[in-house]
């Protein structure tokens, strides 16, 4: 808006201070015309702002307020009512600015609220600003930080520079109010006879600084520092404490090190009663083309058995290395690889670092468009499994892959090539190498009647290579050595036929669907199986046009699928219903074993089931049944009942296929189940269980009664808004190697903003 003629020139007029003011009143009200009445008398020989070169190079403040007055004599502007001034990012409310032109200085009092160009928000009583809009002198203020966090102080001062320093100040990363908005004690805080802002850096230091939890001080802070952007910064972190069997008490601390925006380093050490210390270290960085990191361990320790885990006598250097990346060289191409490698078998499990009993690394060259996919790869795996020869376990190098989609421009559909490679190397065992090449066409519609038909070709031709043939121990896994070749044709009809409507106050979607599948008889046996031994019929394969998971194996002959989906929608709920069987024209005992659900005429009746409710009931069962008699052969439950903070979790998994001829499809029964409960506010109990409820009859490999324990655990919980703490008990019940069973007490906690943890 712009001002009375009286008050403009009197604008004019404090232009020739080193900086510029444009005064904007809030209305054209009578508190216009009382600043208007204000003004002192045009004065012509004062120069303009856009004549004087040092308004040139000050700050232009815009302000706005209710009542705007000038005095005269001690030459003094005062805005008071809903005062706001600008300068750029920067602003101040108030109730109450002053502006003394000889001085220069700026006095805000009364609800002041200084926002920097950083978004950080200073409240104060009364603070005193230089004319170059920089803060001065603060008392009784309140520094909010943009990325979180907040300080308190009974005196502050901002220097020229920018830079404030507080004195008897405090820092919490908490709300000071709770959801209800009721006041409320931070539950952390960190109090400082002295801390530093530095805004070029964007950092605060405290001097003698001490970490208070629910009102207790517990430990100093030296060195303390934060970034108020959000960014961390080097220093020491927060300690662990554990306690264990394997190795008496562990006292951990950690040290990060800021190396740049792109990069860090963290390095840890870990101190045992009842083992050496043993060091880590983490590297992090984001480069131009893409990012890595790179995490190690070490320690010095007796050597263990690469067969029975045992220790032996020895003393030697065990660790672990896991390192992995991405490289996007530009849209298409790309390089991912992972590398996970450890000194023992049982190195992983005795430090908790990870429970895998293999390590895989992985390298991988890809180009991605919007039609065509071509990968180089290999991977190489370590077993951390004792009783297992590391030569018997395969190397994959090179692994290729190409496949390019074109629309068929005769019949329409689309049409995807692929030509594959892959070679397998093993020291002990059997080596296999394959190559193959597909031409896949598929073609959809939909009918007038409504129904979704699918049409599909397949041509495959490949050649295999293997020796060494009877070193694997299931026969019709071996093939047959030497140079062997096998042509694959398949076609398939698929219709799918929704039906909707309503039901029950919601909506409902009942699909039929039928499938044809037709292959000649291909040459199974002949060729080695390395990728399609763990097959079992279940709701995600049943409509698959070939039910292995791999390419060595290619389900030949006729059959058909039949099944449905229905789909139930109400307010609140829905509920989702697939059930399915096929019929083959022969059986293929040859290399569907019985117990697969797919080795006879007729397959077994594969389903899944889910229902949900709200965000507060999430329930899933796969099943497979019996053809004959409705046994349960495979049943998996999934559910989940509560809140995000009080909840029961459960999973079930059992299998019931009486296998016995081949090692990866061994029957297993297993029971997870986890617990939260919360309680006042913050507070959870928490627990979880793993159990092995396999016995002897389903395993004569195990020696299992039918229910034992593989893992427990317990705790207790506090969170909030700014902390995260708890105490944590876990039993293991199975020794490996040197990593014994027993108990594991540990205790953490988390700090917001803090970078702790």
């Amino acid at each position: 808006m712009l001002l009375p003629a009286e008050t403009a020139i009197s604008a004019s007029r404090l232009a020739a201070r080193p900086f510029v003011i444009a005064a904007m009143l809030a209305s054209a009200s009578p508190l216009a015309a009382q600043a208007s009445d204000n003004a002192p008398p045009p004065d012509s020989s004062t120069e303009t702002a856009d004549s004087s070169p040092i308004a040139e190079l000050g700050r232009e403040i815009a302000f706005e307020a209710d009542i705007l007055g000038y005095d005269s004599d001690a030459d003094v502007v005062t805005a008071t009512g809903n005062v706001v001034l600008r300068s750029g990012d920067r602003s101040l409310r108030a109730d109450s600015v002053s502006w003394n032109r000889a001085s220069g200085v700026i006095l805000a009092e009364g609800r002041v609220r200084f926002v920097d160009e950083n978004g950080n928000q200073l409240f104060s009583d009364r603070i005193e600003l230089t004319d170059q809009f920089e803060a001065g002198a603060m008392d009784n203020l309140l520094f909010a930080l943009r990325q979180g966090g907040r300080l308190a102080a009974n005196r502050g001062m901002r220097e020229s520079d920018g830079t404030v320093t507080l004195s008897e100040a405090a820092y919490s990363g908490c709300s000071v109010v709770d959801p209800q908005g009721c006041p409320k004690d931070p539950s952390w805080r960190i109090t400082a006879q002295r801390v530093i802002y530095d805004p070029t850096q964007r950092r605060i230091s405290f001097r003698g600084a001490f970490l208070e939890l629910f009102g207790l001080r517990l430990l100093p802070l030296p060195g303390l520092a934060v970034r108020t952007d959000g960014g961390a910064v080097s220093g020491f972190l927060v300690p662990d404490l554990r306690v264990s069997e394997s190795n008496g008490v562990e006292v951990s601390g950690s040290y990060y090190v800021r190396l740049g925006d792109n990069k860090d380093l963290t390095l840890t050490t870990h101190l045992y009663t009842e083992a050496a210390p043993l060091v880590a270290a983490q590297w992090r960085h984001l480069a131009e083309k893409g990012a890595y990191q790179i995490t190690g361990y070490v320690t010095h320790s007796r050597r263990i058995s690469e067969f029975t885990g045992a220790e032996t006598s020895e003393k030697d250097l065990r660790g672990y290395v896991f390192a992995n990346g991405k490289l996007q060289f530009d849209p298409q191409w790309s390089l991912t690889g992972s590398i996970r490698r450890a000194s023992d078998r049982t190195f992983l499990r005795r430090y908790d670092i990870s429970r895998d009993d293999r390590l895989r690394s992985t390298l991988n060259l890809e180009r991605i468009d919007d039609n065509s996919y071509f990968s180089i790869a290999g991977w190489a795996t370590q077993t951390l499994r004792l009783n297992q020869l590391q030569g018997e376990v395969p190397v994959a190098l090179p692994v290729i892959d190409y496949r390019r989609r074109i629309d068929d421009p005769v019949l329409g559909g689309r049409v995807e090539l692929q030509a594959n490679t892959l070679a397998i190397t093993r020291d002990i065992g059997q080596d296999t190498q394959r190559a193959f090449a597909r031409a896949q066409w598929d073609i959809s519609g939909v009918t007038g009647l409504g129904q979704v038909v699918t049409v599909t070709g397949l041509l495959r031709g490949d050649v295999y290579h293997s020796d060494e043939n009877l070193l694997t121990s299931t026969a019709s896994y071996r093939g047959d050595a030497g140079w062997q070749g096998r042509a694959v044709a398949l076609g398939a009809f698929d219709v799918q036929w929704p039906f909707v409507g309503q039901f029950l106050g919601g909506e409902q979607v009942f699909t039929p669907r039928v499938q044809l599948v037709a292959t000649p008889p291909v040459r199974n046996l002949a060729i080695p199986n390395e990728d399609a031994r763990a097959i079992d019929l279940e709701d995600s394969n049943l409509f698959a046009l070939n039910r292995f998971p791999g390419y060595d194996r290619v389900e030949d002959g006729a059959r058909a699928t039949y099944g449905f989906d229905w789909q139930l929608r109400i307010p609140d709920w829905e509920i989702k219903t697939t059930l399915g069987q096929s019929y083959r024209l022969s059986s293929k005992d040859d290399i569907l074993p019985d117990g697969t659900g797919l080795s006879e005429k007729f397959s077994d009746l594969v389903g899944r089931t889910e229902v949900r409710y709200k965000d507060f009931l999430k329930f899933t069962h796969r099943f497979r049944l019996d053809k004959d008699n409705l046994a349960i052969r495979r049943s998996e439950v999934d559910a989940t009942v509560g809140s995000n903070r009080t909840y029961v979790e459960l999973g079930y998994l059992r299998l019931n296929r009486d296998i016995t001829q081949v090692e990866d499809l061994q029957d297993r029964e297993e029971l997870r189940g986890a617990v939260r409960i919360a309680f006042a506010n913050y507070w959870s109990v928490f627990g979880s269980g793993v159990f092995n409820l396999t016995d002897r009859r389903e395993d004569p490999t195990l020696s299992s009664d039918g229910f034992e324990p593989i893992r427990t655990r317990l705790g207790v919980a506090y969170a909030d808004d700014c902390l995260e703490m708890g105490l944590t008990w876990r039993r293991d019940y199975i020794t490996s190697g040197d990593a014994r069973r027993g108990d594991t007490f540990q205790l953490y906690f988390n700090l917001r903003n803090l970078g702790f943890r």
